[in-house]
């Protein structure tokens, strides 16, 4: 770049010295990058910001538009040393995921690059000071404590453990990464991508309210009002070390203003957000949203959510931008600036504004509980499951069980444990060699599903659904189903196929489609990483997914009752025609699988995703013969563990 032409020589002798490899860079007619460079490399990057999200379509567009790798290369290459570096980071990892050409090269996982961003800021030094002092051998992990952003004073503290959970907050990023919303069209046109926004981040706020549950606390109360203050607080405790500032901490009993942050081009006022809002619940009671032309598109019993969840979100492909507004994403920056709406103090957006690190801030969870209200608003306009069309004659589910290795039937077991990450990557200018973090994090011990199931007709297929839910509410009391039915949380989705009579179906808990496994959130790039081919592609992929750690909730130490529940439902009425099969469908049920259809025809959450039926008042009054539920207990450990392996 310009700052360094004059002493170019001198930096390429300087840093070349214990180099093994040189790679030559082809010469090629550079795009223009001025619109892209409008941010610069000191400032923070956020994909809710509209002005950001319309320069990272376009760093996206150029680096999606480069012939061949080599052309690629030389592009990223120039663009690395003049491009805002989030900005960077991100467009590259979307290109990389999306060209046929790049799909077997890596994509480093976000905690390599920017550490900071997952960190407690006062770790860096102490990394430093071992970096430089101790030799790579002798280096030891640097503990992160687990109580380090607030104490017990403060009752949201205790869901930190999941509000700050490494592999929570990488599934998060990566899930925004494989389902951008502003991109060349071809990227953002995914099968189902509307409706898929709409269950991942359903999923997340039952997670979510489960957890609370475990920690004595009420459901997430849904941010309604947005003219009045917000009670809790959060102070993140991390540093963005390309802005070199802390992230703003949101203070208690704030409230949201109208935006006038002339520097980001945003101007905007609360009203605007409730105009957007108003036109979204018309559109859900009337039935149809209108186009930019002024067509009408009938919110049809299958396809109305995927339409309604680009719309709210809203994505590229939202029916109308102009009049169903941003409303999910600038809910977003007006709560990420709630501390600074004028710029007068000149501080960057908050944790709430990086969808990065979102997750870490409580009212990520109340915005998001408000943003399902809406989805099941409409979700509540449509036709009612039939017992016809839930049962599947002939199939009788007689018998379900879970247990973990040497453990009690239908107890799970959950504790504390302790991983490592490299941080070497992310830390500039260091000396070489590994420096590692421990974090301490949730975890349970593997289980197996155990199925009965008598089939009284032919051999054939069916879709076995698993899914958990608290067995009582806050107050102890047992459920009205229309409440408890948003509460649960799919653990598994898999084929099997049903021999004439009786069968037994066995199912280990880390074959989830909902998770990855442990290794691909801890994971380090350069040896884990497949050879090459389809294998590696789909390795990046799988980036995405629930972190297996996290599948169940933590429990309580007197036992935190559950019905489990399990459905088999007839695999002709769920069968996608496509080969689905590889490694990377392994978190199919929040992530889709890559290049593909989503691998379930019914609609996501079944057959919870729909008021009951007349009569139905329990869960017992839901079921079918095909289903079944069993109460379950989680017991918590109050021990920590270390992973194998560790020093």
């Amino acid at each position: 770049s310009d700052r360094y032409k004059p002493i170019g020589v001198q930096l390429a002798s300087r840093f070349s010295e214990d180099t093994d490899e040189k790679i030559p860079v082809k010469k090629i007619t550079l795009p223009d990058l001025c619109e892209v460079l409008e941010l610069d490399r000191y400032e923070n990057f956020s994909l809710f910001i509209p002005k950001h999200r319309k320069l990272s379509g376009r760093l996206i567009g150029i680096f999606m538009g480069m012939r061949n790798v080599e052309e690629l290369q030389s592009m990223a290459l120039y663009a690395r040393d003049r491009v805002n570096p989030y900005l960077f980071n991100y467009a590259l990892s979307v290109a990389l995921l999306h060209r046929k050409d790049t799909q077997n090269l890596d994509v480093p996982s976000l905690i390599e690059s920017f550490p900071h961003k997952y960190v407690d800021s006062k770790i860096f030094t102490r990394a430093r000071e071992e970096a430089t002092v101790v030799p790579t051998g002798s280096r030891m992990p640097i503990e992160i404590p687990i109580d380090f952003t607030a104490s017990n004073l403060e009752e949201e503290h205790r869901l930190a453990y999941f509000r700050e959970d490494l592999g929570i907050n990488l599934h998060h990023w990566h899930w925004h990464l494989v389902y951008p919303f502003n991109a060349p069209l071809e990227i953002v046109r995914k099968d189902r991508r509307g409706e898929l926004f709409y269950y991942m981040h359903q999923q997340i706020v039952a997670r979510y309210n489960a957890e609370r549950f475990c920690n004595q606390l009420a459901r997430v109360k849904r941010f309604i009002d947005w003219r009045s203050p917000i009670p809790e607080a959060y102070f993140p405790k991390l540093d963005s070390l390309v802005a070199s500032r802390a992230y703003p901490a949101r203070v208690a009993n704030q409230k949201i203003q109208d935006l006038r942050r002339e520097q980001d081009q945003v101007r905007i006022d609360i009203d605007q957000l409730e105009r957007w809002r108003d036109r979204i619940f018309t559109a859900i009671h009337s039935g149809v949203v209108r186009d930019q032309r002024g067509n009408q598109i009938v919110l049809s019993e299958f396809e109305g959510i995927d339409v309604l969840g680009n719309m709210i979100e809203s994505s590229l492909i939202s029916p109308d931008r102009d009049f169903y507004g941003d409303m999910h994403n600038m809910g977003h920056v007006f709560l990420s600036y709630i501390h600074d709406p004028d710029h007068r103090h000149l501080e960057s957006f908050g944790v709430i504004g990086d969808s990065t690190t979102a997750m870490r801030d409580p009212i990520f969870y109340r915005w998001h509980a408000y943003i399902d209200d809406i989805f099941q608003e409409f979700k509540a306009t449509l036709p009612r499951y039939t017992s016809a069309q839930l049962n599947y004659d002939g199939v009788t589910i007689q018998g379900l069980q879970c247990q973990d290795q040497g453990g009690r039937p239908n107890v799970l077991n959950t504790f504390w444990q302790q991983s490592d990450v490299d941080l070497s990557r992310g830390m500039d200018f260091q000396p070489r060699g590994s420096v590692f973090v421990r974090f301490t994090h949730l975890n349970h011990q593997p289980f197996t599903y155990t199925i009965n199931v008598n089939n009284s007709g032919s051999q054939r297929q069916g879709t076995c659904r698993i899914f958990i839910a608290p067995a009582q509410d806050e107050r102890g009391n047992p459920w009205l189903f229309r409440d408890q039915k948003g509460l649960f949380i799919e653990l598994d989705r898999f084929v099997v196929n049903l021999r004439p009579g009786q069968n037994t179906v066995t199912r280990r808990s880390s074959d989830s489609s909902v998770t990855i496994p442990f290794e691909r959130t801890f994971r380090n790039l350069d040896l884990n990483r497949p050879t090459g081919g389809d294998v590696l592609e789909q390795f990046n992929f799988c980036g995405c997914g629930w972190p297996q750690h996290m599948l169940i909730p933590k429990g309580t130490a007197e036992g935190f009752k559950c019905h489990l529940f399990v459905m088999i439902s007839n695999y002709a009425n769920d069968r996608v025609n496509q080969d689905s099969s590889g490694p990377c469908d392994d978190a199919s049920s929040y992530c889709g699988i890559k290049d593909r259809l989503y691998p379930d025809r019914r609609s996501m959450g079944y057959p919870f995703d729909r008021m009951p039926r007349d009569g139905v008042d329990t869960l017992e009054q839901f079921l079918t013969p095909n289903m079944r539920v069993q109460n379950v207990t989680i017991n918590f450990t109050n021990r920590t563990f270390q992973s194998r392996g560790q020093n």
